[in-house]
């Protein structure tokens, strides 16, 4: 994969074959490949980056699932090659850097996944994609939400605390034509895009809630705890 000059590419990630895997839609829920809650499936990617079409189409192909929360993050630092990502927030870009530092690693790329906020992969592989969401482990408390409202069960005394996230999305498919850069006249679509994202409070052990933003019309709302900024998601639920 090409990164632009000013990125260096400092992540040890294996590219495997490339699967371009369409959503399942109007049909039967695609069977699960993950048992217990949700595992939250996070992928950096950029309309000017020519990686990045194979790992949104494997995003794309996860959009339906019950146990799965795919979320696309579109990054900025592509932008300067003459293609303005029509999704891109300098938030977004640097949530991935938060996930960089919190990690040890020295530099952020495109296509990068992040299952759960533990595992990171390049997401262009499916087989690999699928396999690092079967072996994801859930660790924190039982979270749900009712009446507009996250609620979020106790958890053991020596837990830490985590912050409660909202990561509004589009859950349609979004045909991009793209004016220039890498993927200069190609149509992309893009699914699960991340249009906002809010810190709506701290949960630091014992049995609470909290309220929710409501989603626009049309959109999406996934919750998650997460134990600080680039730290491991603890429990997720979609609204």
């Amino acid at each position: 994969m090409r990164l632009p000059i000013s990125i260096l590419f400092g992540l040890t990630l294996g590219v495997g074959a490339l699967a371009a895997v369409a959503g399942a839609r109007g049909g039967a829920q695609p069977m699960p490949i993950h048992n217990g809650p949700p595992v939250v499936v996070e992928l950096f990617q950029s309309q000017g980056c020519s990686s990045c079409p194979p790992a949104e189409a494997n995003l794309n192909g996860l959009a339906d699932r019950s146990d799965v929360i795919a979320l696309s993050f579109a990054v900025t630092y592509w932008d300067y090659l003459g293609w303005r990502d029509s999704f891109a927030k300098a938030q977004f870009t640097q949530r991935q850097w938060d996930y960089a530092r919190f990690n040890r690693q020295d530099n952020v790329a495109t296509p990068q996944v992040w299952i759960n906020g533990r595992t990171t992969i390049v997401g262009s592989d499916r087989a690999q994609l699928d396999a690092a969401i079967r072996a994801a482990k859930s660790v924190g408390p039982a979270l749900a939400v009712k009446d507009g409202r996250a609620i979020i069960a106790a958890g053991p005394a020596q837990t830490q605390g985590a912050d409660l996230w909202v990561a509004t999305y589009d859950p349609r498919t979004i045909q991009v034509a793209i004016g220039a850069g890498e993927n200069g006249g190609r149509t992309l679509p893009h699914r699960n895009i991340v249009t906002q994202l809010s810190r709506i409070g701290h949960w630091s052990g014992p049995a609470t809630s909290f309220a929710l933003p409501h989603a626009p019309a049309g959109m999406r709302n996934a919750v998650f705890l997460q134990a600080g900024r680039g730290g491991p998601i603890l429990a997720a639920v979609q609204s």
